[in-house]
C-alpha cells in the first residue's frame, strides 16, 4: 500500500487537506474509531439498514401508484442505487475515514456540501428512529393492547442505546442476527410464494394472471411507474451505510468491495423477487393493509403455515429493531465526524475506551426521544411532513455523493481509478444518468400524495443549515482551518 498528497482548497474557507499516510504522525492526533467490522457484519448492517418493514406489511403507495408497474419502479431504481453504492465505495477504499461522504463531499467539493451533507443525513436518521421505535410500540400493542405504547417505546429505545454503547464488534454482531431475521423472512416468503406460483404444493398453480389481469401489468401507465420511484428509491437508501462503516472496518480496501458487491445483487433480487411474488398471489387492487392484510401474511397462510399474523408481527418488530439499531449507529458517527471537523461540540468527538463516542450517540438519543414525542402526539399531517423532508434529504445526499465521486475521479486521475479494487464502469456517464434521475424524480414529489411539500420543506431546512454553517464559521473561522485531515490510501502498482 501507499499514499498519495492532495491538496483541495474548500470554497468556504480555502483550507488545506492534504497528508501523506504514515508523515501525520508528525503531531499529535486525538484518538480515532476502532476497526473492528467484519465484511459479514458489514453486508448485514447494510442490509438491515436498506429493509424496513414496509416490505413485510406490503400495503405501500407504492402499490396503489403505479399497481404490478410498481416492479419496474424497483428495478429502475435499482439502477439509480448501484451507481450510487459503487461510487461511494470508491472513495470508501481510498479513505477509509470517519465521516464518509461528509468527508469526501469537503475534500472534493467545499466546506459547505461537507457540512451541509452530515447535517441533513443525521437529521433523516433521527427521523427514521423515531418512526422505527414508534412503529415496534404499535407492533408490540398486537399482543399486549392493554400495555401503554409509551412503555414499549423506552424499553426500547433503553435496549438500544445499550447495544450501541457496546464496542463495535460486539455492536454489529448484534445487528447481524437482526438483520438475519429479515433476511430469512424475506427468503421464506419468495420461496413459499414462488411454490404456490408454480404449484408445487397441495394447491394449483396461482400463476402470473394476478400480474396482468386487474386493468394490465401497467394499470397506470409508466407516469404510475415514474411517480412510484418517489418511494421505491427510498428503499434502497441504506446502501451509503458502507461509506458511514468505513472508518470501523477492519481491512476497508478489502472488506467494503466485496461487502458492496453482495449488498447490492441481494437488495434488488430481495425486492425485485419479493414484489413480483407478492403481486402475483394477491391482486394489487386488493391489498390490505396493516399486520394481518400483509401479502406476507397471506402467502404463509396458503402455505399452511399456522400462526402466520404473530409471525409476521415477530418479523416486523425485529425489522423495526433492526433498522432503529443501525439508523443510531451512523447517526452517532455522523454528529462524531460533525464534531472532529469542528463543526460540533468538542464532546461530540470523544471516545470511550472500546472506541464508541459515547457523547455523540447520546445527542443522538435526545434527537430520537424528541422525533418519537412527535410521532406520538403531533397531528399525522406534521409527521408526514417531516417524513417528507427526510425523503428529500436522502436525494440531497445521494446527489451529493454522485457530485463528490466525479470531482473525486477527476482529482485522482486515471491511472490511480485503475489501481482501485472496485470500480464503476462507464464514468461519468452513470453519474449523469442518476444524477439526472434523482433530480426529475425529486421534482415528481409534487405530484404524489403526502409529498407535495417535500422538497419545499426540505429547501427551507437546507436554508436553516446554511445560516448555521456560515454564522459557525465566521465565529471559527481560525479553528475550522486546523481540523481533521482526509487520509487518502491507494494501492500501488507492481
Amino acid at each position: 500500500m501507499t499514499s498519495f498528497e492532495v491538496t483541495k482548497q474548500g470554497a468556504a474557507g480555502g483550507s488545506s487537506i492534504a497528508h501523506a499516510v504514515g508523515q501525520a504522525g508528525a503531531t499529535e492526533r486525538p484518538p480515532e474509531l476502532q476497526r473492528g467490522l467484519t465484511q459479514r457484519q458489514l453486508t448485514m448492517m447494510t442490509i438491515g439498514g436498506a429493509i424496513g418493514v414496509g416490505l413485510f406489511l406490503g400495503s405501500s403507495l407504492t402499490i396503489r401508484l403505479a399497481g404490478p408497474g410498481v416492479i419496474l419502479s424497483y428495478i429502475f431504481s435499482a439502477v439509480i442505487a448501484v451507481i450510487v453504492a459503487y461510487s461511494i465505495a470508491e472513495m470508501a477504499v481510498v479513505h477509509p475515514v470517519a465521516g464518509s461522504f461528509g468527508v469526501y463531499a469537503r475534500t472534493y467539493l467545499n466546506d459547505w456540501s461537507g457540512f451541509a451533507v452530515r447535517a441533513t443525513y443525521a437529521f433523516v436518521q433521527i427521523i427514521a428512529i423515531g418512526a422505527e421505535v414508534t412503529a415496534v410500540a404499535i407492533y408490540f400493542f398486537m399482543w399486549f393492547p392493554s400495555v401503554p405504547q409509551w412503555i414499549w417505546v423506552a424499553s426500547v429505545s433503553t435496549g438500544l442505546i445499550a447495544i450501541n454503547a457496546m464496542q463495535v464488534g460486539k455492536f454489529a454482531e448484534f445487528e447481524y442476527w437482526f438483520a438475519i431475521i429479515k433476511v430469512i423472512a424475506i427468503v421464506a416468503f419468495i420461496l413459499l410464494g414462488l411454490g404456490l406460483i408454480f404449484g408445487l404444493g397441495p394447491m394449483h398453480a396461482l400463476g402470473f394472471s394476478n400480474l396482468t389481469s386487474h386493468g394490465g401489468f401497467l394499470p397506470h401507465g409508466m407516469k404510475g411507474v415514474w411517480l412510484a420511484m418517489t418511494l421505491t428509491l427510498t428503499s434502497y437508501m441504506g446502501v451509503e451505510i458502507i461509506g458511514v462503516t468505513a472508518g470501523e472496518a477492519v481491512q476497508p480496501e478489502t472488506t467494503i468491495p466485496r461487502a458492496m458487491r453482495t449488498v447490492s445483487l441481494r437488495l434488488i433480487l430481495f425486492y425485485v423477487l419479493s414484489m413480483i411474488v407478492m403481486l402475483s398471489i394477491t391482486p394489487w387492487d386488493r391489498m390490505g393493509s396493516g399486520i394481518t392484510g400483509s401479502p406476507f401474511v397471506l402467502t404463509f397462510a396458503a402455505a399452511g403455515v399456522p400462526f402466520a399474523g404473530s409471525i409476521m408481527n415477530l418479523v416486523v418488530i425485529t425489522a423495526a429493531l433492526s433498522s432503529a439499531n443501525t439508523n443510531l449507529y451512523l447517526t452517532a458517527r455522523t454528529l462524531f465526524s460533525l464534531s472532529r471537523d469542528g463543526y460540533a461540540g468538542k464532546a461530540l468527538g470523544h471516545l470511550g475506551q472500546n472506541g464508541v463516542p459515547y457523547f455523540a450517540l447520546f445527542a443522538s438519543t435526545s434527537g430520537m426521544v424528541a422525533a418519537i414525542l412527535l410521532a406520538i402526539f403531533a397531528p399525522g399531517r406534521a409527521f408526514l411532513l417531516l417524513y417528507g423532508v427526510a425523503v428529500a434529504g436522502m436525494f440531497f445526499v445521494w446527489i451529493v455523493i454522485l457530485l463528490a465521486h466525479l470531482a473525486f475521479r477527476r482529482s485522482i486521475g486515471h491511472a490511480r481509478v485503475a489501481l482501485l479494487p472496485i470500480r464503476l464502469p462507464f464514468s461519468p456517464y452513470l453519474q449523469s444518468i442518476a444524477l439526472s434521475g434523482l433530480a426529475v424524480i425529486a421534482i415528481s414529489t409534487f405530484y404524489v400524495d403526502g409529498l407535495q411539500y417535500s422538497v419545499l420543506s426540505f429547501s427551507v431546512f437546507l436554508l436553516v443549515v446554511t445560516a448555521f454553517y456560515w454564522t459557525l464559521s465566521r465565529r471559527n473561522r481560525g479553528k475550522l482551518q486546523d481540523r481533521s485531515e482526509c487520509n487518502l490510501v491507494m494501492p500501488q502498482g507492481d
